[in-house]
């Protein structure tokens, strides 16, 4: 039988979800879990492997066992054997086929900017502090040049290992909360760091400290043109989105509700 899971967590105190060397990964704490309810050694597969510090709303993770519990069960042992901020919301039985990255059509990640000359001291953990007044309709006018099919070898860290740098942006909204500022991207994939370089890029251009537009810099395809790689911690990862029956409620009405004031 496989199961799939849908679980979020507070990215804050880990080395990333994949499983590392020396280092505290929430894929070692999941995969210890089901070790302590099971007594068998399982290896999980999951569909999106976020770095040091960045949190989750809808991470999707499966495995494959011979035992046979409900839902309640699954998910009372696994939140019981998880620290806290780790939390999984449901449990699924699916194909034998599925699996949570190569099944996933689209992933979704949401970045928080807390926009403000104050610190945004209670939410520190949660979102990226920019003091300095930017222009929103730039910001806004700016991100609509994302949608669509691109060559991002303007928007990939240096360490990147894609052999392809195109991907394709089918959605991305921008809301605002009281002094949060939420940018919602959609895409068939993402290359590393790519959601962080465009959020600081479009950042440095709304402030004006970038005089290129986001058309110049896509067709450099030189990372030197974009702007600055914000911080990991105001980075979500939404989830995926499968054509299969199973389903992940709005995440993104889920993010913007804990930041709504």
């Amino acid at each position: 039988m496989r199961y799939a899971c849908v679980t979020e967590y507070d990215g804050t105190n880990f080395s990333g979800f994949q499983r590392q060397l020396n280092a505290k990964s929430i894929q070692e704490c999941i995969e210890f879990a089901l070790q302590q309810i099971t007594q068998k050694n399982i290896t999980i597969n999951y569909s999106g492997r976020t770095d040091a510090g960045v949190h989750a709303l809808s991470q999707v993770f499966d495995f494959e066992t011979l035992i046979n519990r409900d839902s309640k069960n699954w998910l009372d042992g696994l939140n019981s054997n998880l620290p806290k901020s780790i939390n999984i919301k449901n449990i699924s039985q699916v194909s034998d086929d599925f699996h949570s990255r190569f099944s996933a059509k689209e992933r979704s990640y949401s970045y928080v900017i807390y926009n403000s000359k104050n610190k945004p001291l209670f939410f520190n953990r949660f979102c990226f502090w920019e003091s300095k007044e930017i222009d929103l309709s730039l910001f806004k006018k700016e991100a609509k040049h994302f949608l669509g099919n691109h060559d991002f070898s303007s928007f990939r860290s240096s360490s990147c290992n894609s052999k392809n740098p195109n991907k394709k942006i089918t959605k991305i909204d921008i809301n605002v909360s009281g002094k949060f500022i939420i940018i919602s991207i959609t895409a068939n994939a993402f290359l590393h760091n790519m959601v962080r370089i465009i959020v600081g890029t479009l950042l440095d251009i709304a402030k004006g400290e970038i005089k290129d537009s986001v058309i110049d810099i896509l067709s450099a395809k030189n990372r030197n043109k974009s702007g600055r790689t914000l911080s990991p911690q105001g980075l979500f990862f939404l989830g995926p989105k499968y054509e299969s029956k199973l389903k992940i409620s709005s995440p993104f009405k889920d993010l913007f509700e804990r930041f709504k004031v």
